[in-house]
């Protein structure tokens, strides 16, 4: 009975995480500019869309402060560590930054309520 309750708590957990996955959208391009969503919780980023095979170009991140306390932004080149952006968001507040993407890919954390560094590659 208890091998069958944790068989059947594994496959709801894994049908879980694979619905969440498959949430995520495909980040869209207008003009020449990729929009990415992030929102912000207490210690931790949630995107809206995949962050899988981005290519090298602008991208304009839309962050969502979604934690009861100010927060941050900070992006930076992944290779070179170079900042591109970094910036306050107040409990509730969506911010924008607008920055060119490299064939290094990207960084980004929260400096405010330290987060770990999200390192997203780009390219094949």
């Amino acid at each position: 009975m208890l091998r069958n309750l944790i068989s059947l708590s594994a496959v709801a957990f894994a049908a879980l995480m694979f619905a969440t996955a498959a949430l995520a959208g495909t980040p869209e391009t207008e003009n020449g500019v990729t929009t990415i969503h992030l929102d912000q919780y207490n210690g931790y980023f949630a995107a809206r869309e995949t962050l899988a095979g981005l290519e090298p170009g602008t991208y304009e991140f839309v962050i969502t402060n979604k934690a009861e306390k100010v927060v941050g932004w900070q992006v930076q080149n992944a290779a070179t560590h170079e900042q591109l952006d970094m910036f306050p968001l107040q409990p509730g507040e969506t911010g924008t930054s607008t920055v060119e993407i490299t064939d290094d890919g990207f960084r980004y954390r929260c400096p405010i309520n330290p987060t770990p560094w999200y390192e997203v590659g780009v390219g094949g």
